[in-house]
């Protein structure tokens, strides 16, 4: 029976695709590995989730199907699936979106098989829908997380609009409050009264200006959902050239020249949860 490993990155939200259905991302070097055996046991699922145990593991399970599903082998295998993270779970730091890139490759390689890359981004996609943990199929996250870098994508129609090399002498700080928010339950009607202003951010993000984009965004979707904003403008006062929510929140994104972490750092402590330094990503996910 195959047997396969493979690694994807995390992603950080640039500009959230709930009121527009198109959205940007860039990629994070934080990871999820997933490895994937089959067995004979036909539909049956075994997912351990070893980094945070209490998560829910359908996204896992809709992923390894819809792979099973796509080379019509679903009536021939199950499988035992382990995942490992450093991301935390369900605080917009598209924990899912990562586990399904990296679930879908693994589940590929170990059936001795090869997709096109963004195959494979689309089929976690619709394993989030398939799950109900996403509002837009947050193929912005996925495509981020998948080919690092940073992309701007229509997630209506899964396509990617642009991408972006990003630069070498920047750190990615997050802050990350203990409570989680499950996508599925944002409020997406209240979320929807600010397009227009998420319009200017995209377009922000479309001309190139990626930074500003993300704490445009970032503002607006923190009032809109109610959030402290302060955190993001406290990071941006400290150094940081660009802060604000990431996805639905309620963790912050506040970039960061190097010689500036330790200020920007020290403001994010000042409030309750923890800080997580990451950097830039620009590898693809792929198999161990």
């Amino acid at each position: 029976m195959g047997k396969a490993v493979a690694v994807a990155h995390g992603a950080a939200t640039i500009v959230n695709a709930i009121a527009l259905g198109r959205g940007a991302a860039f990629g994070v070097d934080l990871w999820t590995k997933a490895e994937v055996k089959l067995t004979s046991e036909v539909g049956v699922f075994e997912v351990k989730i070893t980094s945070d145990p209490t998560e829910s593991t359908l996204l896992v399970e809709k992923t390894v199907t819809r792979v099973l599903r796509r080379f019509g082998l679903e009536k021939s295998f199950g499988a035992k699936i382990k995942t490992e993270s450093n991301i935390p779970a369900a605080r917009g730091l598209k924990s899912s979106s990562v586990a399904a890139n990296a679930t879908a490759l693994a589940t590929t390689t170990a059936l001795g098989k090869t997709l096109d890359d963004l195959e494979i981004v689309k089929i976690g996609v619709e394993a989030a829908f398939d799950a109900k943990c996403t509002i837009t199929g947050a193929f912005d996250d996925a495509c981020a997380s998948y080919f690092g870098g940073a992309v701007i994508t229509d997630n209506t129609n899964r396509q990617i609009l642009k991408q972006t090399q990003l630069p070498k002498d920047f750190a990615v700080l997050f802050h990350v409050p203990a409570k989680k928010a499950y996508t599925i339950n944002s409020d997406v009607e209240r979320l929807q009264t600010v397009k227009p202003l998420v319009e200017t951010a995209f377009e922000k993000a479309m001309a190139g200006k990626l930074w500003e984009a993300l704490t445009l965004n970032g503002l607006v979707y923190s009032a809109a959902s109610n959030q402290n904003a302060s955190i993001a403008i406290d990071a941006l006062a400290a150094g940081a050239i660009a802060a604000g929510l990431c996805g639905k929140g309620p963790a912050v994104t506040a970039v960061t020249p190097n010689d500036k972490v330790d200020r920007v750092k020290a403001e994010l402590q000042k409030y309750e949860g923890e800080v997580l330094l990451a950097h830039f990503n620009t590898e693809k996910a792929k198999v161990l």
